[in-house]
């Protein structure tokens, strides 16, 4: 096995989304009060509900010279076209090598918690609804194979959101992405029982949970003095502390086949994790009571939880402490841990001692069981490999381009890293302020 002959499935990517989004999802009635895209001054603006939202993308900056990485783009124009064009998107996969991605929205919030800050919540219900329709049917319809359908919902209402996990599972999609701790946005807590018809209702329509880094808990910064270099070291890990919550949620006792995807968190953590897990419940349930019974949170994890990747060669030499049939892949397109287009080749010095059964189950087969996506049959398995992708992409150019954008971090300042909370200020801030 050489490069070339990996077939890649990325489980982390991310759109920023087109002006023309909902234009062929929404009636002439609801075009109405659909949001409204405004370039202004440089700048582009999603309009909702009155409320300006930023439709540069958060950190697309894939292709720009590194020193430009904190150059955040303030438009659309200021990135590449892939990160909004679907045509141009398939083309800088394939220059990549990525069969196929998993991709989550930007300007309504990782999780889609954008939506629940509208004040009409009907109108909110049907441009989630119309949103998922571009999604599955638009960015994923358009090239077969492609690109893994990942819904949002509208979790301040259980009921519509049961309903939209039906229709999502009707329509292909076996993936949904929600917030790591919805309890900091103001929801009831994962282990209330106002989510039990959700979880339900994924487990009985085979809907794995993708819960991302920053959709609810932020990676702390110790101050504002503080280099921005720790911050974005330990940003994947940060998720440690919510997988640690889920990890007690009742549901994944009640419900074997309930899969909880750890989107953007690295694995190289994982192995003391659970060693750590495992004798807080051997030392301290006697008086915590703990609601696992007798069964350790590492087989709960193994049982339950998917995790993936960008750069890891340690938990990667680790991988039997973490569990082979965990681990997937993800490029994290157009954000600015992405190693596009080079990451067939990183990612083969830090797997190729694996035997190709593993490398087979982490580069792509483990992504295609937890998502039900079966591309090597749509597309034939000789057309998926790395080799034969970059052959359809030669006229793609690579070459690093400056976009243009927010000023850059100069030598000495530290600027406030980004939070979970940001989009949501963001939807708070009204269009005449």
């Amino acid at each position: 096995m050489d490069v070339n002959d990996l077939i890649m499935i990325s489980v982390d990517d991310h759109i920023v989304e087109p002006p023309e989004m909902y234009d062929n999802h929404l009636t002439a009635a609801q075009k109405a009060f659909a949001p409204k895209f405004v370039k202004e001054n440089g700048r582009d603006f999603w309009v909702y509900e009155g409320r300006r939202v930023s439709a540069g993308g958060l950190n697309a900056v894939a292709g720009r010279p590194r020193e430009e990485y904190g150059m955040e783009p303030s438009s659309i124009d200021h990135a590449r076209a892939g990160v909004r064009n679907i045509h141009a998107r398939i083309d800088d996969m394939n220059v990549n090598g990525i069969l196929a991605s998993v991709n989550f929205p930007s300007t309504v919030g990782f999780d889609g918690s954008g939506f629940m800050l509208f004040e009409n919540k009907d109108h909110a219900l049907q441009l989630l609804r119309a949103y998922n329709d571009w999604h599955v049917d638009e960015w994923c319809g358009s090239y077969p194979g492609r690109n893994i359908p990942l819904g949002i919902l509208p979790f301040w209402d259980i009921p519509a959101t049961v309903e939209e996990i039906k229709r999502l599972a009707k329509k292909g999609c076996h993936a949904i992405t929600f917030s790591d701790n919805p309890a900091v946005k103001g929801l009831p807590s994962i282990h209330e029982p106002h989510w039990d018809p959700m979880w339900k209702a994924c487990a009985e329509n085979d809907i794995a949970i993708c819960i991302h880094i920053g959709s609810g808990a932020s990676a702390p910064h110790a101050s504002m003095a503080s280099p921005i270099d720790a911050w974005i070291t330990t940003m994947p890990i940060s998720i440690v502390n919510s997988t640690a919550d889920w990890v007690y949620l009742k549901a994944l006792q009640q419900f074997p086949n309930l899969k909880i995807v750890l989107s953007e968190g690295g694995i190289g953590w994982i192995p003391y994790f659970l060693e750590r897990a495992d004798f807080t419940h051997e030392h301290h349930s006697a008086w915590t009571h703990s609601p696992l019974g007798k069964k350790k949170p590492s087989e709960v994890f193994r049982e339950h939880f998917i995790t993936c990747f960008i750069d890891d060669k340690f938990g990667l030499a680790n991988l039997d402490w973490i569990g082979e049939d965990l681990v997937t892949y993800e490029c994290d397109y157009p954000h600015s841990d992405t190693l596009w287009p080079f990451a067939p080749e990183r990612l083969f010095e830090t797997i190729k001692h694996l035997s190709p059964e593993k490398i087979a189950k982490v580069t792509h087969l483990n992504a295609m069981r937890t998502f039900h996506f079966d591309p090597l049959t749509t597309l034939g398995r000789e057309n998926c490999t790395v080799g034969a992708l970059r052959s359809k992409a030669k006229h793609v150019d690579t070459s690093p381009q400056s976009y243009g954008g927010l000023s850059p971090l100069k030598a000495g300042e530290a600027p406030r890293p980004i939070t979970s909370g940001d989009i949501q200020a963001m939807f708070q801030q009204k269009e005449d302020a």
